[in-house]
């Protein structure tokens, strides 16, 4: 039976094949104008311990493996947990938030928007599509009494979780995920103002909100892992590798250039090596 550790060398394997890799001598993970993230990215790539990929992508087409290769690293962990998570889970890429219960309302805000486009200058758009969404299916009577007897059919009229209390049920968003292959400029800002608009826009239950990133510089890290609850947290595909790098008499200088502001320790915490 595989266990999480050999599904996580699975999907680093999975990620040196089909997207890590070097173009012009440079780790595609690299800002190329900075000498200390060629340094990290080299150094994160070579104890990969897998051959890099030959002809990595670029721009768009290496996002969307990334996002592909998460969501399917995640689908798998699941699986291996479904004792402690029971139920049926769905993991979707580019996921519409409108159609789970939280969000449904936003179906009608969104109509309002496109008939007038003013409107929408001034309010801004509260549709947010994640890069996967995570969510499980609400349950028949039949699930929750297959044990016991322990629920009649006037308890429990409300809640989204049960599936009889409504004509077209809909999922739960449990997570929402943003992949961001490098965090170059603001743009990988997005991800806190989706965020945002989540906890903000919600009728229901707050989705758990996070970042997948290969990004190698830590203090490039920190300026999404170190926030005021906009996220909760952030994960990297070699977070272990990189605080090895920095901390490691191999290239000393990297740690004292790019140490996230607050320390290691204060990083650790929000930098979580799940992945």
């Amino acid at each position: 039976m595989t266990n999480l550790e050999q599904l996580r060398e699975a999907h680093h394997e999975a990620i040196c094949e089909q997207i890590l890799g070097y173009r012009a001598g440079i780790p595609n993970i690299a800002d190329k104008g900075s000498k200390r993230s060629i340094q990290l990215a080299q150094g994160i790539l070579t104890r990969m311990g897998f051959p890099p990929c030959p002809d990595p992508p670029k721009g768009q087409r290496a996002g969307a493996l990334f996002e592909s290769l998460t969501r399917d690293y995640l689908q798998e962990a699941f699986r291996l947990i479904q004792h402690l998570r029971p139920g049926n889970w769905t993991f979707s890429v580019h996921g519409d938030v409108t159609v789970f219960d939280q969000y449904e309302h936003l179906t009608d805000l969104a109509q309002v928007l496109a008939q007038h486009p003013g409107l929408r200058a001034t309010l801004g758009d509260y549709l947010v599509k994640p890069d996967i969404v995570v969510s499980p299916s609400p349950v028949s009577d039949q699930e929750i009494n297959q044990d016991a007897d322990i629920l009649q059919s006037n308890m429990a009229t409300l809640t989204p979780l049960r599936a009889s209390n409504f004509p077209d049920p809909r999922s739960i968003l449990h997570a929402s995920i943003s992949c961001k292959w490098t965090i170059r400029s603001d743009r990988s800002q997005n991800a806190r103002t989706e965020g945002l608009n989540l906890i903000r826009n919600r009728k229901g239950t707050t989705p758990h909100i996070v970042i997948v990133t290969a990004e190698p510089l830590p203090s490039r890290i920190a300026s999404v892992a170190l926030g005021t609850g906009d996220l909760d947290c952030v994960y990297h595909i070699g977070a272990l590798r990189t605080r090895r790098i920095c901390q490691s008499g191999w290239r000393r200088n990297i740690e004292r250039d790019v140490q996230p502001a607050g320390g290691w320790q204060t990083a650790a915490r929000h930098q979580r090596p799940a992945v």
